[in-house]
């Protein structure tokens, strides 16, 4: 399952990597990562059918999340793509937004990865 990951902190990669060593190194999870909309925008221009997933920061400077996951949407019809939206902000107004752009779920910062896992678990099957 391959996941895009995008987000404008570039130590979440290293983090990704960090939490997910066992399902990288049994290839169950790859991860690409994208630290801008644009990049990632690019990423799935280049790459349409390998993305299963992506979790996607809200606050980026540039093209935010919620920019992003309205282009995706728009674009990615079939198969679409899973998006999650991962903000350091619950607030209600980011969450109805995100849902409203046609988000497939909403978290938090700090990320709860074994959460993560189970949903991500829960998508594969």
């Amino acid at each position: 399952m391959k996941i895009l990951v995008v987000d404008d902190e570039r130590d979440i990669q290293t983090l990704f990597e960090q939490r997910f060593r066992k399902e990288i190194k049994e290839k169950i999870t790859e991860f690409v990562f994208a630290f801008s909309g644009e990049e990632a925008l690019a990423y799935l221009q280049q790459n349409e059918h390998e993305v299963v997933i992506i979790l996607s920061d809200i606050n980026m400077p540039g093209m935010s999340g919620l920019e992003l996951l309205k282009h995706i949407k728009q674009k990615y019809e079939i198969p679409p793509p899973v998006v999650m939206m991962i903000t350091a902000y619950g607030d209600s107004e980011n969450y109805r937004m995100a849902m409203q752009l046609g988000a497939d779920d909403f978290l938090t910062k700090p990320l709860d990865f074994n959460s993560l896992k189970e949903k991500l678990k829960n998508i594969v099957t």
